[in-house]
């Protein structure tokens, strides 16, 4: 794809939420109406922490991203840029050197605050500007608002923080997700009839709230590359806890992130999956008894199937 012509959406994208979802829409549409590569440009690191030096969460790694991206909008190809390269670049250098010379742009979408370049100084206006001149096509998307909130990733952020998946479903367009290759764990709950699968979480990205969630999961293909999507194997219902496992871990040392995905059976152990959050069925607690702690798991998996059939039997 190095040298065809490419419709380039300009941003972050954490999270690929409905904000971001009105860039890429822009760029496939054009992207069709150019005969040309519908792609999208994102970072290695979160900018925000970079220039704040402050831990900045994120909704999603880059595998996540650019396969949100792909299956949600299209994009068939993305551009992870060193944020470190692009902080440093005159800002006349990003748009003529960088997206005209070295990606063949065309056309490139931005959103509304859209800032660029060394110490910020490419704006969405002096972006245009410097479109019309080198006679690339350039479209400013305007914010998006949902509820009369708009809809940004920090928002999203404290959703999540708080374990309320299905309202941040409503501004991601998606259920959250978190994909990452399944690791050995201490295996008890093999011993209580739940056997859960250990996700390898990236790091700096968010996990829910400490709690159970009723969530799905997709085993994803064994090979590597990006391009195009494809869903793998599911999905799988799963009971999924996030959290310390206070009633078989005394010292609540260690964050984990653990699906039972139900009706499965097989070696998932260097596997990756990708789980999707749904609903929050309650809050981490500590039980009397591992007997307590495995009803308690049980009753969660009959609260997932019925949550479930109620989507299906719920139109759209």
């Amino acid at each position: 794809m190095d040298n065809q012509r490419k419709v380039i959406a300009l941003g972050f994208f954490d999270g690929v939420h409905l904000g971001h979802g009105a860039l890429l829409r822009r760029v496939a549409q054009r992207a069709r109406e150019l005969d040309a590569v519908p792609c999208a440009f994102t970072f290695d690191q979160s900018p925000a922490a970079a220039l704040t030096g402050r831990e900045v969460p994120l909704l999603t790694g880059v595998g996540d991203r650019t396969a949100l991206m792909d299956s949600l909008y299209g994009i068939r190809e993305v551009i992870v840029a060193p944020f470190a390269r692009m902080q440093s670049m005159d800002w006349r250098d990003f748009v003529a050197g960088y997206l005209k010379e070295a990606h063949h742009a065309v056309h490139v979408v931005a959103g509304h605050d859209f800032h660029f370049g060394c110490r910020g100084e490419g704006s969405p206006e002096r972006l245009a500007a410097e479109c019309a001149r080198l006679g690339i096509g350039c479209d400013i998307i305007p914010k998006v608002e949902l509820d009369g909130i708009t809809i940004s990733s920090t928002y999203i952020r404290t959703l999540i923080k708080e374990g309320r998946m299905e309202e941040a479903a409503r501004f991601l367009g998606h259920p959250h997700r978190l994909s990452g290759p399944v690791v050995h764990g201490s295996q008890i709950g093999r011993t209580i009839g739940a056997p859960t699968a250990n996700l390898l979480t990236p790091e700096g990205v968010i996990a829910p709230a400490f709690g159970v969630y009723a969530a799905r999961v997709r085993v994803l293909p064994d090979y590597p590359g990006r391009q195009p999507y494809l869903p793998g194997e599911g999905p799988y219902l799963a009971v999924t806890n996030v959290g310390v496992r206070p009633t078989v871990n005394p010292t609540l040392s260690g964050v984990t992130v653990e699906p039972w995905i139900l009706d499965y059976s097989g070696d998932l152990y260097g596997r990756t999956i990708c789980l999707e959050f749904y609903r929050q069925l309650r809050a981490e607690q500590k039980f009397a008894s591992v007997d307590q702690l495995r009803a308690a798991i049980l009753e969660n998996a009959e609260q997932t199937r019925q949550y479930f059939a109620a989507k299906e039997r719920t139109p759209c």
